[in-house]
């Protein structure tokens, strides 16, 4: 648990006129999110009203799906509604209204959401944040061997990517999924179902990431590696870790399942409404930093440094 690193604070902006975005996620002398270079990829992101998504950066809202139609779900291009205490805010698309209050406190940056509409209306919702991390940074995982749904973008074959499951971490390319590595051409979606939490170490940094929902909800987490894979013709790198909640990234495949278990109960990996057309569930971000010489008592300058925070 990043025994003998010290916790950092940390700090959250959001942009609720564009999405409910997430703009800013930092630590002293570090911003954790990625942002697109491209000056023209960041306004059309401004001016963006979907469905086409503009993968401009930062954290969004997918909800009611992530992969299919719309692409990255229905509210990342909508304006939402502040609520009545600090932190809170609201948005309603596709029959279900999403309400989110976002608060950092000693530390640690928590977002509680809750989800409305018809009961038994299935959904899936992930926070879609993109981060900036170096080849170096590594992603950890308590799920070590727990099969994965591979999703791999093929060049010169857009639209029609390599599927496969594997357990964690599985390989893509030249390396496995959990190291980022320099760029190698590849472009891949995981997903871990029942993942609950993540580590990310970066050098002398470490971003925790645990989420969980109510009612047995399933939660999982979606790992996006694109290391210069995609998009086919003008290529970059980006880094996704999204916690989810589901057991799938794409509704429409989820429903098509439940459609044919029915008695069976088989929902397809989708989250779904309670009897009261409710579900809510969290998501809790904190960091901590490796201590520098000048911090450790006892350990001269140049001493060995000790190893990196043990997993989540």
């Amino acid at each position: 648990m990043t025994a003998g690193w010290a916790p950092e604070p940390l700090a959250v902006r959001t942009d609720l006129a564009r999405g409910g975005r997430w703009t800013s996620l930092a630590a002293p002398g570090r911003e954790w999110l990625w942002h697109h270079p491209d000056p023209a990829v960041q306004a059309a992101r401004a001016s963006a009203v979907g469905p086409a998504f503009v993968d401009a950066g930062g954290g969004e809202e997918c909800l009611p799906t992530v992969d299919g139609d719309p692409d990255h779900g229905a509210v990342w291009p909508l304006a939402w509604q502040p609520g009545a205490r600090e932190g809170e805010a609201a948005v309603a698309a596709d029959g279900l209204a999403l309400r989110r209050h976002l608060a950092a406190r000693d530390g640690v940056v928590r977002a509680a959401y809750r989800v409305s509409g018809a009961p038994g209306q299935e959904l899936v919702h992930a926070v879609h944040l993109l981060l900036d991390l170096s080849p170096a940074a590594r992603v950890r995982l308590p799920a070590v061997g727990v099969p994965c749904a591979v999703r791999e973008e093929r060049p010169g074959a857009p639209g029609r990517p390599r599927r496969w499951s594997a357990p964690w971490p599985p390989r893509v390319g030249e390396h496995d999924a959990d190291r980022l590595g320099p760029d190698d051409g590849t472009a891949a979606a995981v997903l871990v179902p029942g993942c609950d939490r993540a580590l990310v170490v970066d050098g002398d940094d470490a971003l925790e990431l645990r989420w969980g929902a109510d009612h047995d909800q399933p939660v999982s987490l979606l790992l996006w590696r694109n290391l210069r894979g995609w998009p086919a013709g003008a290529p970059y790198r980006s880094t996704g870790l999204e916690p989810l909640l589901g057991a799938t990234s794409d509704l429409a495949a989820a429903q098509q399942v439940s459609a044919r278990g029915g008695a069976s109960g088989d929902r397809g990996g989708a989250a779904r409404l309670d009897a009261s057309g409710q579900a809510s569930w969290w998501l809790e971000v904190r960091t901590r930093r490796r201590p520098g010489p000048q911090d450790r008592p006892g350990q001269a300058v140049g001493a060995s440094s000790p190893g990196g925070p043990s997993g989540p």
